[in-house]
């Protein structure tokens, strides 16, 4: 028998590839409907017993078809933008639709508050630019803002508390801009901070009792509050009951609407990126195998992050017999996907599965030397796959000219 795999990413195939990845063509993204059930659930529950209210951040997962699972449990959706905002008021219709933007261009500003419900500025000056239009339109304003605190250690170019960000306003940058233009309060009906990334529960908490000493005397006169994302509330082990906390701190010390607006944790291991070994290659002491996948142009948060995806069945370097580096097809040196130890040597053939590939991915891939897109499938509750959507020549040409 093969042995399970009990690692969170696959823990929804029961550790094991079953029969029906085999038939499906590669690369390929295969997403999770139940494992998108069980997220949907606990973001939900947590929403019903705390009052808080929960958006899907699209910038992590934004295939839209599989939106109906999320959206019974959600407020909305949140957008960094027109396209995003647009396709969260399409996609879950009567749903809430919040849009943060580093800056906003102000050819899409009247398109935009067509679409948005809440608009987050970056700065004062686009708040002073563009919240008296937005707020004529019935639109709840919010100022993202930068409580200066960091929890994140060694990833400073993602860190919005990194010196010399461009994300969020800091005290001494708002009091500058009430200074010079008193009219800026009466136009703030919320904050909203993202600092975090992937992380627990005590980084919140942290955070939050910077917001209290650098805005909390701005908190009592606005609606609501928004956390932000970067909560990995559907990873095993996580602390709901911290989190919950935190909710009702800020609930009762400032009477405030809570939101969170997890991208991640929305998708957490809801999907697999399906690839076969294309050929074998040994360069001294390293044996390769190159994939029909790319870490460039299909997994790209593998290079920009960087990281190393969980892939089934396979340990981490030294772990197991043989230790093989993984990479794609592309003539891009540095597309590789990472070591892993196996049993056995793969073979040219072998089905390669990769866990936790609904984030990211389908959202972010590229057609860098031709690649074409790979095909995007659910695998339903009883194991069913079904295709959503492929890709072909035509998908890669007219990005770049005439149709």
């Amino acid at each position: 028998m093969e042995p399970r795999d009990t690692r969170a990413p696959f823990a929804s195939i029961d550790g094991v590839t079953p029969a029906t990845f085999h038939a499906l063509p590669t690369p390929c993204y295969l997403l999770d409907e139940a494992q998108l059930q069980a997220n949907a659930e606990i973001l939900g529950a947590l929403a019903e017993r705390t009052g808080c209210r929960i958006l899907l951040a699209q910038k992590a997962f934004s295939n839209y078809d599989l939106y109906p699972i999320l959206a019974p449990h959600l407020a909305g959706t949140e957008a960094s933008g027109l396209y995003e905002a647009r396709l969260g008021a399409e996609e879950m219709p009567g749903k809430e639709v919040h849009v943060f933007c580093a800056a906003y261009r102000e050819d899409e500003m009247a398109e935009l508050i067509h679409y948005a419900d809440h608009i987050v500025f970056n700065s004062p000056a686009q708040l002073l630019k563009f919240g008296p239009q937005a707020k004529a339109a019935g639109k709840s304003l919010g100022l993202r803002i930068n409580p200066e605190h960091s929890t994140q250690d060694g990833h400073a170019i993602y860190d919005p508390c990194a010196p010399g960000s461009r994300l969020g306003t800091t005290r001494a940058q708002w009091e500058a801009a009430v200074a010079a233009h008193p009219e800026l309060p009466q136009l703030l009906d919320g904050l909203h901070f993202h600092t975090l990334c992937e992380q627990d529960a005590d980084a919140l908490s942290e955070t939050l009792d910077a917001v209290a000493e650098k805005f909390g005397d701005l908190l009592p006169r606005l609606k609501w509050l928004n956390f932000g994302g970067g909560h990995h509330i559907t990873r095993p082990g996580y602390d709901i009951a911290l989190l919950e906390q935190c909710i009702r701190r800020a609930q009762d010390r400032w009477d405030v609407t809570v939101y969170l607006e997890p991208g991640e944790a929305c998708a957490l291991n809801a999907g697999y990126l399906l690839t076969h070994v294309l050929d074998v290659v040994k360069n001294g002491d390293t044996t390769i195998a190159i994939l029909d996948a790319s870490a460039a142009c299909h997994m790209p948060d593998v290079i920009e992050m960087p990281y190393r995806p969980p892939l089934l069945q396979a340990g981490d370097v030294g772990e197991k017999a043989c230790t093989v580096r993984l990479a794609g097809p592309t003539c891009l040196a540095g597309d590789v996907i990472g070591d892993y130890s196996f049993d056995t040597e793969p073979k040219i053939g072998d089905l390669l599965v990769f866990g936790d590939m609904a984030i990211y991915t389908t959202c972010k891939n590229n057609t860098f030397n031709g690649m074409p897109l790979p095909a995007i499938y659910t695998r339903k509750p009883d194991g069913r796959t079904e295709e959503i959507v492929h890709f072909g020549y035509r998908d890669f040409k007219y990005r770049l000219g005439r149709m």
